[in-house]
C-alpha cells in the first residue's frame, strides 16, 4: 500500500462576489478534486481554537504533530527547512522582504507580503545592499540580529537573548495588506530595535537601483525587512518511529521542508518547483512517484500557489491555481500510481482556509478526502459547502492515523 497527502495550501474560501457568491471550489469543474471525494469526505481541524491560524500550526497537525504541544514559533521550522541551526538560548524570526507605499516609513502601507514576488539575482542584490549599508548595520548590532539570507523574499534572523519568544509581539505581513503599518509595528520586547532594524533597512532599500528597475518595468519595489514568527528551537519525534513509514515531502517553500527536516523526512528541492502559479506540477508529481517506487511509503505534495495568490486578492490566480492542481497533479496522479502500486490511498485537503475577501488565512475547520484505489466510491463535489454537513475531527494531528488506517 502507498500513501499520498496533497496539501493544496490555502485552497479553502468563503462566498466571492465576482464567483456569484459561491467558492473558487464551488464555482469551478474539478473532475480530479471530485474523484477524490468519492472516498471519505469530511471536515477537519488542523488549527487547534486558540492558535494562529497559520500554515505553521495547520501543517504541524498535517504531518501529525499536536501544535498545542510543539509549536514554538513559526521561524524555527522556517530556520530548520534552510538549514539554519537555532541552538538553545536563542531566538529565530521569519524576515520578509515586503513592499511599502510611500516615502515616509511611519506613514507607509505594506502593498505586498512577499515583496512583490521578488527572488533570484534581485533579492540577493538587495540583501547584498543591506547587509554592507552602515545605517543598516548600526541598527543589525543594536537589535543583536545574525541576518541568514537566500535568493527569496524570505530570510531568517536569529539573536542570543533570555528572553521569552512569547513576550514579543510581532504581526505577520501577510495579514495586514493595504494597511498602514504604524499599528502592526514591533511591541513587547525589543520594539524599539525591531522597529529601527526595519526604518533602517527601508532607508537602505527605498531608492535602491534593483527597486527602480523594477518600478520602471511595472513591478513592485520590495523596500523593507518585516521581522515576525518569534519562537526558539523546537524538537520533533521521527515521524518513521511514530508511524513506521518512510516518507518524502514535495513542496517548494522552506516552512515544510523545515517540518520535513524535524520529522525526520527526506524533502528534496525539485529543480521549477516554485511557491507561485509557475510552478513545475509535473516535476513534482514525477519527484513523488519516483520516491514511492523507490520505496518510499508515503509522498506528501504541498502546492502553495493557492494560498498566495489569496493574499494577492487574485481572485483568477487562485482559481486557475485549482485548475492546475486538477490537471496537473491529481490526474497524473490517479493515472500513473497504479503502476507504482494498484493499492493506494490519497488525503486532499487544505491547510487552512485563505479567503480571498479579506487576504488573509481563517482557523474554520477545512474539508478534507480520504481516496482508497480498492473502495474509490462514486465523485461528487469536493467543497466547503459539500462537506459542511460531514463529521469534524476535531484532533488535526490524528490525520496521519486516519490515512493509515487500513
Amino acid at each position: 500500500m502507498k500513501y499520498m497527502i496533497l496539501i493544496a495550501d490555502g485552497i479553502a474560501d468563503g462566498p466571492v462576489p465576482s464567483l456569484g457568491g459561491r467558492t473558487p471550489l464551488e464555482a469551478l469543474d474539478l473532475p480530479g478534486f471530485d474523484t477524490l471525494a468519492g472516498g471519505r469526505l469530511g471536515r477537519v481541524r488542523t488549527v487547534p481554537e486558540g492558535l494562529v491560524a497559520g500554515s505553521d500550526t495547520a501543517n504541524l497537525s498535517i504531518f501529525g504533530y499536536d501544535p498545542r504541544a510543539c509549536y514554538t514559533g513559526r521561524s524555527p521550522l522556517e530556520a530548520a527547512g534552510s538549514g539554519v541551526a537555532v541552538r538553545p538560548g536563542e531566538i529565530s524570526f521569519r524576515v520578509n522582504l515586503v513592499v511599502l507605499e510611500g516615502e515616509d516609513f511611519d506613514r507607509a502601507r505594506i502593498l505586498s507580503h512577499n515583496g512583490g514576488n521578488v527572488e533570484g539575482e534581485e533579492a540577493e542584490a538587495l540583501i547584498a545592499a543591506l547587509l554592507a549599508d552602515p545605517g543598516f548595520q548600526r541598527a543589525s548590532q543594536a537589535l543583536g540580529i545574525t541576518l541568514h539570507t537566500s535568493d527569496s523574499f524570505r530570510q531568517i534572523g536569529v539573536i542570543a537573548s533570555p528572553l521569552d519568544a512569547t513576550g514579543f509581539s510581532l504581526t505577520e505581513p501577510h495579514n495586514v495588506p493595504g494597511q498602514p503599518i504604524a499599528p502592526h509595528l514591533p511591541g513587547g520586547a525589543l520594539a524599539q530595535e525591531l522597529t529601527e532594524y526595519m526604518r533602517a533597512s527601508f532607508k537602505a532599500l527605498h531608492s535602491h537601483p534593483v527597486n527602480a528597475a523594477r518600478v520602471a518595468r511595472g513591478a513592485l519595489p520590495a523596500n523593507c525587512l518585516w521581522p515576525w514568527g518569534a519562537g526558539r528551537a523546537i524538537t520533533l519525534e521521527p515521524f518513521e518511529k511514530k508511524y513506521g513509514k518512510r516518507g518524502v515531502v514535495i513542496s517548494a517553500v522552506p516552512l515544510v521542508w523545515g517540518i520535513a527536516a524535524l520529522a525526520g523526512l527526506s524533502a528534496p528541492r525539485v529543480p521549477g518547483a516554485t511557491g507561485g502559479l509557475d510552478t513545475d506540477y509535473a516535476a513534482k508529481v514525477r519527484t513523488a512517484l519516483e520516491a514511492l517506487s523507490a520505496g518510499a511509503d508515503l509522498a506528501v505534495l504541498h502546492i502553495e500557489a493557492p494560498d498566495e495568490c489569496a493574499h494577492a486578492g487574485d481572485v483568477e490566480g487562485k482559481c486557475e491555481a485549482l485548475r492546475r492542481i486538477d490537471q496537473r497533479v491529481i490526474a497524473p496522479l490517479l493515472a500513473s500510481l497504479p503502476a507504482v502500486d494498484p493499492d493506494f490511498r490519497i488525503l486532499l485537503l487544505s491547510d487552512h482556509y485563505t479567503l480571498l475577501t479579506t487576504q488573509t488565512h481563517d482557523g474554520t475547520p477545512v474539508p478534507y478526502c480520504l481516496y482508497d484505489s480498492r473502495t474509490p466510491g462514486t465523485p461528487r463535489k469536493y467543497s466547503e459547502t459539500a462537506a459542511q454537513t460531514e463529521p469534524l475531527l476535531e484532533a488535526g494531528h490524528e490525520l496521519p492515523a486516519l490515512l493509515f488506517d487500513a
